[in-house]
């Protein structure tokens, strides 16, 4: 036996090793619409650029027959490669193996590729196919469990971090995703739930299928724990390239700046998307396109709390952070689920160095029992504290109406707005002028001969006195009231006068957010 011959010997190792749980196994995962692990990061990384690594590991449990099923990478592919010629680190659970069941060696594995993310500045990407813990390993999987889930909190903030649902995520598994900064999902095929349907029967009766207890639709519309979701595999890798364009590959950078065409910054359309009227809905997403560079908006949570819309786009190709309310739902007001929703996507631009614009017109946070038993002054306190909190450069344009508590919590000066902005047609006030003229003039009202018409009198009024932009204006609570077709050039020379901002905070271990 020569040098050759153990060459040949490694090479016929690997082909084994690759194959995975073999081809039966492989066709299986085939027929049920899925990937095979290493298809899924060929399918998401740059062509050629994937380096393994751990290949050998294998586990060491000896029970319940385990000495006998060798489980080829102990049912997890490790390593890193590039998206857009920018470095990344990932795993891919191989559900051919085990059911990519996560068992002390196939954490250890996961667990050192994220050390290395850490250590060199980069996003990492976990693509999640499993049937949970390793029963056979016993309580040694659930402590790697607990390594993957500390090393999340701690390079939270560090490096994004991003969870592909491609499969089962089920028990202790899905608390992973839910620390990572995005989660995204497939249709038909992905699922998250703590307790599986069969568990929620025997306990409690109720009967659902997996799809409706714990599905794509369901955790992007319903409960907010996903923030993307695609028809299929391939959708949603491409989804993952696409976000990546829009985030540094750390806490230490800033975002890329992509070449873009000379676009016209004097938006004429922009004077007849918000109706004057102040009750008549409209699709802030329309403003959005009209002020960010074409086809650059990607919306986060699209389905969820549509009250409020966030997302990335870019100006003059550089990536922004955009709060908005939306008019045409629960007329813009802020609900627990937004305020969760808004709160979050805040701490993570912020996080990762991304300017945030916020575009306001909202008539306050929502009323209604149900809101207060479940905790909207809690909830809504997120807002406000998220804000308070960030130090990138923060640009808030308030369009139409700014009322009460939610007009402080939106990014106002008095809680570290950098720049404001109002449109002409902007009411800023305690609320909005029918309410106040009800309460304020209500003797008034009532005493008068025509009290409809007293009433539209006083309303009037009170509009003139207070609810314009001038009168913040005159205060320094709004920098500048502009015309709306200037909005782009008014946020692109803030953006611009705030490239190097640098603010800091009291030194202390960490705040303590009203969680």
């Amino acid at each position: 036996m020569d040098i050759y011959d153990k060459i040949n010997e490694l090479y016929d190792r690997k082909r084994e090793i690759e194959l995975g749980g073999g081809d039966e196994r492989i066709a299986k995962q085939h027929e049920k619409g899925k990937l095979t692990a290493r298809e899924r990061i060929e399918l998401l990384l740059d062509e050629g650029s994937f380096v393994e690594l751990n290949p050998f590991v294998i586990h060491r449990t000896r029970d319940f027959g385990m000495d006998k099923q060798i489980g080829p990478g102990d049912g997890v592919v490790t390593g890193y490669g590039k998206i857009d010629g920018r470095p990344v680190y990932l795993f891919s659970q191989d559900f051919t193996v085990f059911g990519g069941a996560l068992g002390e060696m196939h954490a250890m594995k996961i667990a050192n590729v994220m050390d290395l993310a850490a250590k060199n500045g980069a996003p990492f990407i976990g693509l999640n196919d499993s049937g949970g813990a390793r029963i056979q390993e016993g309580v040694v999987s659930l402590d790697g469990y607990g390594e993957i889930f500390y090393r999340n909190a701690i390079y939270s903030g560090v490096i994004p971090q991003i969870s592909v649902i491609l499969g089962p995520c089920a028990g202790g598994a899905v608390y992973s995703p839910a620390i990572t900064d995005f989660v995204f999902m497939t249709d038909e095929t992905s699922q998250m739930f703590i307790t599986g349907p069969k568990v929620i029967e025997t306990v409690t009766g109720e009967k659902i299928s997996s799809e409706d207890l714990g599905g794509s639709k369901v955790h992007n519309s319903i409960s907010g724990n996903a923030h993307f979701r695609g028809k299929d595999e391939k959708t949603v890798l491409e989804q993952v390239r696409n976000l990546l364009s829009y985030l540094p590959q750390n806490n230490d950078q800033k975002t890329p700046i992509l070449a873009v065409e000379s676009e016209e910054d004097y938006r004429n359309d922009l004077a007849d998307i918000v109706p004057f009227e102040t009750i008549r809905p409209y699709d802030v997403r329309k403003v959005i396109e009209q002020v960010v560079d074409e086809n650059s908006f990607l919306e986060v949570q699209a389905e969820f709390a549509k009250n409020a819309v966030v997302g990335f786009a870019r100006m003059k190709g550089e990536s922004v952070g955009l709060i908005c309310n939306q008019p045409k739902v629960m007329a813009g007001g802020l609900d627990i689920n937004s305020s969760d929703k808004i709160a979050r996507f805040i701490r993570t631009c912020d996080s990762f160095n991304i300017p945030l614009i916020t575009f306001e017109d909202v008539t306050g946070f929502f009323p209604g029992v149900k809101q207060e038993h479940g905790g909207i002054i809690r909830h809504g306190a997120k807002i406000l504290y998220a804000y308070s909190e960030a130090t990138v450069p923060k640009i808030t344009v308030i369009l139409r109406k700014a009322f009460g508590g939610a007009y402080v919590a939106l990014n106002s000066k008095a809680i570290g707005a950098d720049v404001v902005y109002a449109w002409p047609n902007a009411e800023i006030a305690v609320m909005g002028a029918e309410g106040a003229a009800n309460i304020i003039f209500a003797r008034e009202i009532a005493n008068s001969d025509n009290p409809d018409s007293t009433r539209d009198e006083k309303i009037e009024e009170y509009r003139a006195k207070f609810a314009n932009p001038y009168v913040a204006a005159s205060h320094g609570m709004v920098d500048d009231v502009i015309d709306p077709r200037e909005t782009r050039i008014k946020l692109l020379q803030a953006l611009e006068m705030m490239r190097d901002k640098q603010e800091t905070r009291p030194r202390k271990k960490h705040g303590n957010i009203p969680l």
